[in-house]
């Protein structure tokens, strides 16, 4: 029996940080883990220069971290295909044939890509490349028959653009060439959209907000006693408030079953007055590197041979382009135009 497929990636435009990590990271280790599914993971760097086209070396950079990252969290090139978007144009190809049956306007309207640019203040100046990337992105997801593509609720317009051109493309060329995906959505979105160490509800590269998988134990213990809690907690003895106060917000999400009843019971005291932020912190801190310190070890140990993470990437993007290329044979033939 075939294995379920899935499509997972991201934009290298810098280290990855914690919120990649509960955000997506975590969850493809384990269903690489699972042996129940065929891992695709990407690093999309030709997305990446739709809005950071001069800013290349800022890309090129990024994705020998990036594969660092991946490695370091225990994505494994035996089980999972790990490889790089640029390396495969199949994809731009596909991109190409795609855009024939997608019109601009609804380019224009997906909800997705309109708060994007209205985030990255493009004014009317938005680059043809960043508009047009949801098509991009389905041609990610179908040169791989993906099944499956995890991503966050925010992304649910994305993978109904992908579903429309399946539709359209299948619809126009008579065939069932192309894999009609589902989005698989995190069923813990607090974890999912984890918010920066200053209670902004992005952390970011752009924010400085973030706790870097790569950040050694010092940085660590620097950024988590600078966290956001409750400005009105001035004294020991005052109530505190838990809401909002991104120290209990990461012990929520970081905390296992066996901290459960410490993180209640440290809730309870914090809200009836007489606990400190500075204890808060240090016990935050003690879970955080206990998760944190395999990770970095794993890094360092796998940065000591950069040879050896690009020859991985370069296998996994030979391995990827076999099967992009063997879908783009079936899309031509579909569209007839496989003259030779």
């Amino acid at each position: 029996m075939t294995k379920p497929i899935i499509l997972t990636g991201d934009r290298p435009t810098g280290k990855l940080h914690l919120g990649h990590y509960v955000g997506s990271l975590k969850n493809r280790v384990v269903l690489q883990n699972t042996d129940k599914y065929e891992l695709f993971v990407f690093l999309a760097d030709q997305q990446a220069l739709t809005d950071h086209a001069k800013e290349s070396e800022l890309v090129k950079d990024s994705i020998a971290n990036v594969a660092l990252d991946y490695l370091s969290v225990g994505l494994d090139p035996t089980k999972s295909t790990i490889f790089i978007q640029s390396h495969i144009p199949e994809l731009s190809e596909l991109t190409m044939y795609y855009m024939n049956l997608v019109s601009l306007a609804r380019l224009e309207r997906n909800p997705t890509v309109k708060t994007e640019i209205a985030q990255k203040g493009f004014g009317e100046s938005i680059p043809s490349g960043f508009l047009v990337y949801p098509v991009s992105q389905a041609a990610d997801i179908t040169a791989f028959k993906a099944n499956l593509v995890p991503v966050g609720n925010d992304q649910k317009p994305m993978i109904e653009q992908t579903r429309e051109i399946v539709r359209s493309f299948n619809h126009t060329y008579h065939c069932d060439v192309l894999v009609e995906p589902e989005g698989l959505y995190p069923e813990n979105e607090k974890a999912g959209r984890l918010p920066g160490l200053d209670g902004n509800a992005k952390m970011s590269k752009s924010l400085g907000n973030g706790i870097y998988l790569s950040d050694d134990a010092d940085t660590v213990r620097k950024k988590v006693m600078s966290m956001y809690t409750d400005p009105n907690h001035i004294r020991v003895e005052d109530p505190g408030q838990i809401e909002g106060n991104m120290v209990f917000h990461y012990l929520d999400i970081f905390g296992t079953e066996a901290d459960r009843a410490e993180i209640e019971a440290m809730k309870e005291h914090y809200q009836a007055g007489g606990l400190g932020d500075v204890k808060t912190k240090r016990y935050l801190l003690e879970i955080l590197e206990r998760e944190l310190a395999p990770i970095r070890e794993r890094r360092l140990e796998y940065a000591k041979d950069m040879g050896q993470v690009f020859d991985m990437l370069k296998k996994g993007s030979d391995a990827a382009r076999q099967v992009a290329s063997q879908t783009l044979s079936e899309v031509k033939a579909a569209m007839g135009i496989n003259y030779f």
